[in-house]
């Protein structure tokens, strides 16, 4: 139980020492995160969508 308790101590004092970006950067890099996963979504489905076309009509 002793080493659970210092393991937690000792995230605690690690935690303390991490140096964490601004609220506006956060935001902004969120912004472009999400921006990017649209776009890649977007891609990946007209990318399945023709496969699944092309592979349709093949198998006719």
């Amino acid at each position: 139980m002793k080493t659970i308790i210092k393991f937690f101590k000792d995230v605690i004092e690690e935690m303390k020492k991490v140096s964490w970006p601004p609220k506006e950067e956060v935001i902004s890099s969120s912004g472009v995160v999400i921006v990017f996963i649209i776009i890649l979504s977007i891609i990946l489905g007209l990318v399945d969508f023709v496969a699944s076309t092309v592979i349709g009509l093949l198998l006719k």
